[in-house]
């Protein structure tokens, strides 16, 4: 494929290796902060030698990027987050144009196969209630937010599926938990890139799941799948979709 990479930061270039790696073609890079990129912004001409855009950019301005992909017939995967409250608005320009994109909060291929260990667990866990719930997550000492997207992400799909479990609690306790809380706890320091964990505890033994971040590698390839996926497509979609098909029967 020939792929468009808007946003040409560390995201950017992670992005462009990946996409080589798997023998597609980078046609521009698109950033108007960074020097060494081939354009500040996008234009129809660039677009149309290539078959996909790939963007993992600042949420200012999506509308009009959006637009653009839209009008110019470019299939699209945005990495961008940030941007939620304009889905609709999205989902509108997309329906119109006939486009194909994709859209997440996390295009980990990693982290969305531990969504759905996490999921399967918490269903099989719901016939067994001597086991109980609980997680933590431990990121580098410069993260700013806590707890961290992925972990309320992992957070949600326990609740959504947990049969015992119905309130998240992420602040330090100085009591027992209460019925019905699901502790998750965050740990801030050094320089780890990203670890999530959920156990299933009972008196007897733990059952133990984590997802282990090495590198930003696995957001690129992610991204660069969602765009092999869309190609061809119609529609708006969630990188959801996207990995669900891929699971689909396993």
């Amino acid at each position: 494929m020939k792929l468009i990479l808007a946003g040409y930061g560390k995201m950017g270039r992670e992005t462009e290796a990946a996409a080589v790696k798997r023998d597609h073609v980078i046609t521009a890079r698109i950033d108007p902060a960074v020097k060494d990129a081939d354009a500040s912004s996008l234009t129809h001409a660039a677009a149309a030698k290539a078959d996909a855009v790939i963007e993992f950019a600042l949420p200012e301005g999506i509308l009009d990027r959006v637009r653009s992909y839209a009008e110019w017939k470019l299939p699209a995967v945005i990495a961008t987050t940030g941007w939620q409250q304009h889905l609709p608005e999205v989902e509108a320009i997309v329906r119109e144009s006939g486009i194909g994109l994709v859209y997440g909060a996390n295009f980990s291929v990693g982290a969305n196969i531990f969504f759905d260990l996490v999921r399967r667990a918490t269903r099989i866990a719901n016939l067994f209630p001597e086991y109980d719930v609980l997680g933590y997550e431990l990121h580098h000492k410069r993260k700013k937010d806590s707890p961290s997207g992925t972990a309320l992400s992992t957070a949600n799909i326990i609740l959504d599926e947990s049969a015992t479990k119905t309130r998240l609690v992420t602040d330090r306790l100085n009591a027992a938990i209460r019925d019905g809380e699901l502790h998750f706890t965050s740990v801030r320091g050094g320089y780890i890139p990203g670890i999530h964990t959920v156990l299933f505890d009972s008196e007897t033994d733990t059952v133990e799941l984590t997802h282990n971040v090495r590198s930003r590698s696995g957001l690129a390839l992610g991204a660069v799948m969602a765009a092999e996926w869309i190609w061809k497509r119609t529609g708006c979609y969630k990188f959801d979709d996207f990995m669900r098909e891929k699971l689909s029967g396993v």
